[in-house]
Order: C-alpha cells, then structure tokens, then sequence
C-alpha cells in the first residue's frame, strides 16, 4: 500500500509542475486558448467541477453513515471521508471558477443573488455546505488535535493551534462532540441530496435541450454522485485506512466493496431506463445525442472507458475477487477515475446538436462550431487542479489526525 502513495506522491507533483502551464495560459491568455465557443460554451472544466462536486457530495453521505446513522462498520473512516469530502468541493470550486468568464465577479453570486435562478440557490447550498463540512470535520478530529498537541513537530504545533482552546480530553466533552455530529450529520445529508440535486436540476430544468430535460436528471446525479464518492473512498480507505493490513481493515474495505456494488448496479440499469426509452421513442431532439455518445466520434469514451472500464471490469472484479480488498480497491479505483467520462458524456453531447436544423452552415468563424475537444491548455490546467486536490489530500494526511490508527502508529 505504500507503493501506492508513493505513485500517488510522483504523480501528483509531476502533474502539478507539467499542469502548471495550463495555469499560466488561462491567467495569461483568458480563454483565448480554450476549444469551447459560442454554441459549445461548456467543456472539460465544467463536467469536471460536477464530477468532482459529486464526488465530495458522496463521500460526505458515506460520512453520514457513520455520523448521522451509527454504522459502525464504518466508524474508522469517517473523518477520511469527511476529508475527502473537503478536498473534492474545493478543486470542483476551483475548476468552475476558473471556467468563469470573469471569476472575480463570482461574489455577486452571493451578494446579489437571483433566487429565481437555479444557479442562485446553489451557490447559498454550496456555502452552507462547505461551513458544514468543515464545522463537522473539526468536531470529528477535535479530541485528536489535543492528543496531537503534546507532539513536539509541526503537526504538534499546527494541532495546538487547530484546538482554538478548547483542550478538554474528558470522555465528557467527547461525548458532546459526538452529539454535535449527529446533529451535524443529519443536517448534512438533506443538504448534500439538495445541493447535488441542485446540479441535476440545473441541467434537467433545460427545456431547449431536450437530451438534458428529465425529472430523472437529479436522481440520476444523486446516484451517480454516491457510486463515484463511494468507489473513490473504498480505494482511498483500502491504501489509507486505519489499520492497514488487519482482518478490519480488510472488512471496511469489503463492506465499502459491497455497496460500490449494488450502486453499480443500480446506476447501470437508470442509465439503460434512461438510453433505452429515448432512443425506442425516437424523439429527434433527444435521440440526435444520445446517438453521439454512442456512434459518434468519441463512441469509445461510452463503450471503452465508460461500459468497459468502469463497468464491466468492475463488476467482474467485485464478483469474482468479491474477498480480496486489493481488488475491491482497485475496483473502486476503476469507477471512480473512468466516472468522469460520464460527466463529460452528459455536458457536451447536450450541446454538440445544433438546435436548428441548417444552424450549423449558416455562419462561420471562430467559436462557431459544434465540434469540440479539449486543447492542450484545457488538459493542463485541469491535471494542474486535481494534482493540487491530490498534494493538499496527501499533505493533510500526514500533518492532520484523520486517521487514528495512523496517529497511534506514529506516537508508538
């Protein structure tokens, strides 16, 4: 397992340092060098802030279980999840605010916001949901930093700070923390299925795209949110769990498995629902994208990396290795890396169809076209944030007392 922190360490700074001309570009340059346009306005960096928001969104509702619902199963890795969680929100943040044709104008969305709009009320969910994640994920570790407190390093020093006073070990004032969490918890489930929701909404309440228009666009966010969240942390939990390498550290990681699983199989059979209906009715509109995704160009986005990679191998895995927590780790892996091929499955083949027939010959020129595909600035700026989200994750792991076994380890 250490052989995979130390690829997760190489790739992450490698990324970081090569992604960092995508960086520069974007400052530099604006959106000059960017292959959306006028009639394909959103691209890679927008299906992946709602990839990555999903993500934070389920592995926050993992947290629930063990904070909210008292699964004890779980009960070692919810603040890994909370953790994640907080990492996630923040590059998904990044990559939309980045896309943002002016990103300093994006406080107006909280000073002056249009509660008429979708968009209005997310931003307030987004806000409320971030100050609850960290609120929760202080009480989580806060009788942790004051054991931390008497280490004599950094992190001993950066606990001291992070107690903001309140120093009390007692079983008592653990007790109270555990109460707040609940509380917490519960609050944070109705919010993370509103805000996700939300994003669902925001597509599904697109009538002039009918690829896009469904009551079954935010359930199918929701879930798609949970499988993604949930594959992410079972492969986070299996190399960074507590207890590595112990019959609970296998069974947490089995158990993560077992529901990776029935969400799998869930979402596959909503998003069968979904294709085949569309396409049986025929209904042009919706039909002309959907047959993108599927027979178009980029077809092997849907069957190799979507339907083979994400799914299929998957779930021989989990089925045929259903006691190995490597594999099941692996599994996780798989889905969650190859689930953002279905975000971008969902954002531009919406757009790529022209809404008028003949729209597409009837002018030219630069941003004019309904093809596209990421540049090279896109694909750097975008590695450039998530190898961030990776370095800030793995530093947090070690400075940070997420993981108790991990603190025990290192007191020993």
């Amino acid at each position: 397992m250490k052989i995979f922190e130390r690829a997760l360490w190489v790739v992450a700074i490698v990324g970081f340092i090569a992604g960092g001309y995508g960086m520069y570009d974007r400052i530099v340059n604006g959106h000059v060098n960017a292959a959306y346009g006028s009639y394909v306005p959103w691209g890679l960096w927008v299906g992946a802030y709602i990839y990555l928001v999903g993500v934070s969104a389920g592995a926050f509702l993992i947290s629930a279980l063990v904070y909210a619902f008292g699964v004890k199963k779980l009960e070692g890795i919810g603040k890994l999840a909370l953790f994640t969680a907080v990492v996630a929100l923040g590059i998904s943040m990044f990559s939309i605010w980045l896309d943002l044709g002016h990103p300093e104008r994006a406080l107006r969305m909280i000073t002056n916001t249009n509660f008429t709009s979708m968009m209005g009320w997310m931003i307030w969910l987004y806000s409320l949901y971030f100050v609850l994640l960290i609120t929760e994920l202080w009480f989580a570790m806060r009788a942790d930093f004051v054991v931390w407190s008497e280490r004599k390093d950094f992190a001993g020093t950066l606990a001291r700070i992070l107690t903001f006073g309140r120093n009390d070990p007692s079983p008592a004032a653990a007790a109270r923390d555990r109460s707040i969490l609940r509380v917490l918890g519960t609050l944070g489930v109705p919010l993370a299925i509103a805000f996700h929701g939300g994003v669902g909404s925001l597509f599904g309440v697109v009538g002039a795209r009918p690829y896009w228009n469904s009551g079954l666009t935010p359930i199918m966010f929701l879930l798609g949110a949970l499988l993604s969240g949930g594959a992410l942390l079972t492969f986070i939990t299996y190399v960074f769990g507590p207890n590595r390498g112990s019959a609970e550290h296998k069974q947490t990681v089995l158990f993560l498995g077992k529901i990776v699983f029935g969400l799998l199989l869930l979402d596959a059979m909503l998003e069968w629902s979904e294709y085949s209906i569309a396409l049986y009715t025929s209904i042009p509109a919706e039909a002309a994208s959907m047959q993108l995704v599927l027979f178009g160009p980029f077809a092997w986005v849907f069957w190799g990396v979507h339907v083979g990679l994400g799914v299929v191998v998957p779930l021989v895995l989990l089925t045929w290795q259903n006691k190995s927590p490597l594999w099941a780790g692996v599994a996780g892996l798989l889905i969650a890396v190859t689930f953002m091929s279905v975000r971008l499955n969902i954002v531009i083949p919406g757009l790529a169809v022209p809404e008028l027939h003949g729209l597409k010959e009837a002018f030219s020129g630069p941003g004019l076209g309904f093809d596209y595909f990421p540049t090279l600035t896109e694909w750097l700026l975008q590695i450039w944030i998530v190898s961030l989200g990776v370095l800030v994750f793995l530093t947090g792991y070690h400075l940070l007392p997420i993981v108790t076994a991990h603190l025990e380890a290192r007191r020993g």
